[in-house]
């Protein structure tokens, strides 16, 4: 029993380290990578200036009370109250990847004015004065901020702890005095020392604050992205981030969760060489988050399909080479045709770099009016080769079949000859009726989901789908739109 008991608390701890590995052991585990290069830092670092904003004026700035013996006048007593910030403005960032360390942020010329409150007292036994006053500190600020990336809770945390902020300018005016005679001078110099103080704690309180919900923000929409319904898709890292002179790179878990039930990857084929430095943007997708997506769709019953009526009998208006059988035109042309096509099985799925390959057995049938029987049912065993683009704004898919074989027919004329005449017409109209029939719906159904998760929000420039052996790679440029960080540091902050 106490072996039992030992050997589940190791294989607990091993389950409990995977999750945050190294990042060469992580490999292994990885179904997902996301690399953002140099140029795409830049891009981001515009918005940077908005984030820093955000921090300052989301900043909740503590009361502060203090007290100084100050000889002849006695004891100084104080205390700050309502402190608020106005007219911010910034004048530039720039950034640095720190290879294996982290990313330098250098924000210059912060320039500030904190309004607020203050009561203070001082004298001694003899006298005593006391009064409350109106402030303002004019305050022009550097600030440089050493963010790390580390992996906390299987997410993509920011430790920006190592933080600075250097005081150019800090100058309390009280009630708008600037020219104050010698006592007020002396009180002034007295609190500036602590104003810095909090001031810093709290600024940088709050970057490290923003940073993280951020960082929360962009993983949620990641995941939210490329899950739908009953299928989610977990991104937890496998392992800390990478940090390069050229980029910054993520590891990712990529496990299919399908009513409870997740998939496994412990074999995958990643390795760094394989992602290049010369776009924004890539993403790194494993077979082996694809094929369980392709898995899970199939459970949850998206690979059945009606076709009725008059778009049924558009559709066998295509013209082929071998003539269509007099028994299926008559059918068509009955009461009400229904064409019902499924997947029979679970799709396989496989890439290589002619592209993905997807087999599946599909089951058809034909029903005609008032008929609780098929009047026709066949299966096809089909292997399409699919290549993918995104292009203005659309998914567009170009599939090429590479094995079709009608495995079965029946009829309910129930005659065998009519049957095995029917299978060279049919598996010509799975070709070039079947197939591209299936890509029609796929792409317009395929984009709306994306368009449903906002990617049509994004400046997603020449993007390309590149298939390799196990792998597909999805590279691009982007401009981050200026209104998606508004509204989030609205909704968050406010």
């Amino acid at each position: 029993m106490g072996r039992s008991v030992a050997l589940l608390l190791v294989l607990s701890l091993v389950r409990i380290s995977c999750s945050c590995l190294d990042p060469s052991s992580a490999y292994k585990f990885t179904g997902a990578v996301c690399r953002l290069t140099y140029p795409a830092a830049v891009v981001l670092n515009e918005k940077t200036t908005k984030v820093i904003q955000a921090a300052f004026q989301h900043a909740r700035y503590p009361s502060i009370k203090g007290e100084k013996s100050m000889g002849f006048i006695g004891t100084v007593e104080y205390g700050f109250n309502n402190l608020e910030i106005h007219n911010l403005s910034i004048g530039k960032s720039e950034f640095e990847l720190k290879e294996n360390e982290g990313i330098g942020i250098y924000i210059s010329n912060v320039s500030a004015v904190f309004k607020g409150t203050i009561k203070y007292r001082y004298g001694s036994w003899l006298i005593s004065v006391g009064q409350t006053v109106d402030f303002e500190i004019d305050s022009q600020i550097d600030l440089v901020i050493n963010s790390k990336l580390y992996c906390g809770k299987g997410k993509v945390a920011a430790d920006t702890s190592n933080c600075y902020l250097t005081f150019h300018k800090l100058k309390l005016l009280l009630q708008g005095d600037r020219a104050p005679g010698w006592l007020k001078r002396m009180f002034t110099d007295i609190v500036t020392f602590t104003v810095k103080l909090v001031v810093k704690s709290q600024i940088c309180k709050e970057i490290n604050n923003v940073a993280n919900i951020l960082a929360d923000f962009i993983q949620e929409q990641a995941e939210q992205f490329i899950s739908d319904g009953n299928i989610r898709v977990d991104i937890s890292l496998t392992s800390s981030p990478i940090i390069k002179s050229n980029y910054i790179e993520s590891y990712h878990k990529g496990l299919v969760n399908y009513n409870n039930e997740a998939s496994v990857i412990n074999s995958s084929v990643f390795n760094p060489s394989q992602l290049s430095e010369n776009r924004m943007l890539y993403f790194w997708l494993s077979d082996g988050v694809l094929g369980p997506l392709m898995s899970a769709a199939y459970l949850d019953g998206r690979f059945i399909r009606n076709i009725p009526g008059t778009e049924l009998t558009d559709l066998f208006q295509t013209e082929l080479s071998s003539p269509r059988p007099e028994l299926l035109s008559k059918w068509l042309s009955s009461e009400g045709p229904v064409l019902k096509a499924r997947s029979v099985s679970v799709p396989h799925l496989w890439t290589t770099t002619q592209g993905t390959s997807v087999r599946a057995v599909a089951g058809v049938e034909l029903l005609l009016a008032n008929q609780e029987k098929p009047t026709l049912y066949f299966e096809t065993d089909v292997t399409v080769v699919v290549r993918v683009s995104y292009v203005e704004k659309k998914l567009i898919l170009k599939a090429t079949g590479e094995l079709i074989h009608i495995t079965k027919v029946s009829t309910s004329e129930g005659a065998s000859e009519i049957e095995e005449s029917l299978k060279a017409y049919l598996q010509e109209a799975v070709e070039k009726m079947g197939i591209p029939k299936v890509i029609s719906y796929l792409e317009p159904e395929l984009t709306a989901l994306m368009d449903e998760q906002g990617l049509y929000l994004f400046d997603i420039i020449n993007p390309e789908v590149v298939p390799q052996d196990g792998y597909v790679i999805v590279q691009l440029d982007f401009g981050f739109p200026h209104h998606l960080l508004v509204e989030f540091l609205r909704k968050t902050l406010d």
